[in-house]
């Protein structure tokens, strides 16, 4: 998440003291990205630096007001014509966790795809209703309509990568189903050889179907 280029986009509408900006920016993204002053300041700090913010005199409270550049909206053009680098992608700890749950000994791998499946429908179902309530705010003239705005697309992607993580944990498990199918019987003695362990595939009824076996002419 670039805090760096979300603070300049506020201070392209105006001069903003730390405390504001952070405030703002919750209120542009629902809270999704919380920031605490002090990650605020420290960003600050590193724009003034690189001459892309400078310090605009202070407010009747005596907040120090920072303001943006003409480099600060230089860079800010540029944020926005460039694509996000997807080269090289954020670690994921989901994806992480079941990669190490492969062939763990004693981890029930299909155990955990299961509640993680269980925890992101229910996101899912979250983002829904609050997206529902940000479509009603709008509608109804109620919302400051630029956050509301702003907000409501944050949700959207925030339902549309649920989506797709619904639907890569159903093919995580069915992989697994099939791989289980696959593999061959363990020979005598190798009870304690690590290896990948999948749960075995179950039915509709919750039977044990017996893994497939290769015949021999």
């Amino acid at each position: 998440m670039s805090i760096r280029h979300g603070l300049l986009a506020l201070l392209e509408r105006g001069p903003r003291y730390g405390s504001q900006l952070r405030t703002e920016f919750e209120s542009r993204t629902g809270s999704t990205w919380p920031l605490n002053v002090g990650q605020v300041y420290t960003t600050l700090a590193r724009l003034e630096r690189d001459g892309l913010v400078a310090p605009g005199g202070e407010d009747h409270a005596g907040h120090t007001l920072y303001a943006i550049t003409d480099d600060g909206r230089a860079e800010l053009r540029d944020w926005y014509e460039r694509p996000v680098d997807r080269t090289n992608p954020p670690r994921d700890e989901l994806s992480i966790k079941l990669a190490m749950a492969v062939g763990a000994p004693g981890v029930d791998i299909r155990a955990v795809i299961q509640a993680q499946r269980h925890a992101t429908l229910k996101a899912m179902q979250d983002y829904t209703r609050l997206k529902a309530g940000a479509l009603a705010a709008i509608e109804s003239g109620r919302s400051r309509e630029r956050d509301d705005l702003a907000w409501l697309l944050v949700l959207e992607q925030l339902i549309f990568q649920t989506e797709a993580e619904a639907r890569w944990l159903d093919h995580s498990e069915s992989r697994l189903v099939r791989l289980a199918a696959l593999a061959p019987a363990d020979p005598p003695g190798s009870a304690d050889t690590p290896g990948p362990q999948a749960a075995p595939a179950t039915g509709a009824t919750g039977t044990t179907r017996p893994a497939a076996r290769t015949r021999r002419g």
